[in-house]
């Protein structure tokens, strides 16, 4: 999954529902494949839990490359449950499904009697199938409905939002899930001409609050709204915490979790729980323990995608790749 340059009064029910795509929608370029396939392979036997699994991509490789595995693969877009079911199908009984999102993790564990996993995968971000497809209203390239709904039975929509928010909450969303530095500028504008139905008449107005110099660096002046109101009708950040807090209690000795992330804002997330994860709280004027914390952060840090692999598919430039694994007993 990606979030990059690329290429949430109307409400959720005036957005038109997502239409099924092509499988070929869901067949992209899963982001850095041989790194995280290199990670997994030395995992203990057992169920790996691809959190986000999209199209199949990753899922397959390490399907593929680790025979030790078993896969359960999560995700709340109906559509990539169902592309993914198809590419995976040939793996037969070591692949299961969960539809929801991956903070229901510990109820995908309990559906399939799940109690400790070998490893685990959070792609983050939005998957390029749904970027390219206009009418799930993540383009702001593409002019499609103000949608922006990972799961398409879900209420809230871009459009909802964008429509009702205050200028306050608006400029509020946009810092906080995009860094956006003209945040209330933009929000004001969005505010004087709304209502908003359509991707590209959002990205319109986007686009001129933002002062000419900065439109020509950085990307298209609307990627950073685009992402900012994505995260919020998914409400992206607020599950990561509790999503990867429950998984890394799940691994089992030897056990690793990735999580492949696209801006800095989720990217602090995971940083900080692996580091509050891999690390003793010593109280001031305690002996330090002869004992090692129960979990180390994988090195390098943050693993960056190769040169050629950015070359080919510029939306993995921004992909950072984190690590953590359970100390062997």
């Amino acid at each position: 999954m990606v979030m990059a340059d690329e290429p949430k009064d109307t409400g959720a029910a005036d957005v038109p529902p997502a239409a099924p795509a092509p499988d070929r929608e869901f067949r992209h370029d899963p982001v850095m494949i041989d790194e995280v396939t290199a990670l997994v392979g030395s995992v203990p036997p057992g169920t790996f839990v691809d959190g986000t699994v999209g199209g199949g991509g990753h899922a397959e490789r390490i399907l593929e490359t680790c025979p030790q595995l078993r896969l359960l693969g999560i995700d709340r877009d109906p559509l990539a449950l169902d592309a993914s079911s198809r590419r995976l199908a040939r793996f037969g009984a070591r692949v299961d499904f969960f539809r929801g999102r991956f903070d229901r993790i510990g109820e995908a564990f309990a559906d399939h009697d799940i109690a400790r996993i070998s490893g685990f995968l959070f792609d983050l971000g939005v998957s390029s199938p749904q970027l390219d497809w206009a009418q799930r209203g993540f383009s702001y390239r593409h002019d499609g409905p103000l949608d922006m709904r990972m799961d398409t039975d879900a209420v809230l929509s871009a459009a909802d939002i964008v429509n009702s928010s205050d200028q306050r909450t608006l400029a509020s969303i946009l810092r906080r899930n995009a860094d956006e530095r003209f945040a209330t500028r933009i929000a004001a504008a969005i505010i004087a001409a709304r209502p908003f139905t359509s991707t590209v008449a959002l990205a319109d107005v986007v686009v001129q609050a933002i002062p000419a110099p900065a439109r020509r660096t950085g990307g298209h002046p609307a990627k950073r709204t685009f992402q900012a109101l994505r995260i919020a009708v998914n409400d992206e950040l607020d599950m990561l915490v509790p999503a990867l807090e429950a998984a890394i209690d799940a691994l089992v000795p030897g056990g690793r979790g990735l999580v492949l992330t696209y801006h800095s804002g989720e990217d602090r997330l995971v940083k900080d729980v692996f580091r509050r994860r891999s690390t003793v709280d010593i109280p001031p004027g305690f002996p330090v323990p002869a004992t090692e914390p129960e979990f180390a952060v994988l090195r390098p840090l943050a693993r960056r995608p190769q040169v050629a692999e950015q070359e080919r598919n510029r939306r993995a430039a921004s992909a950072r790749l984190r690590g953590i694994e359970r100390r062997a007993a």
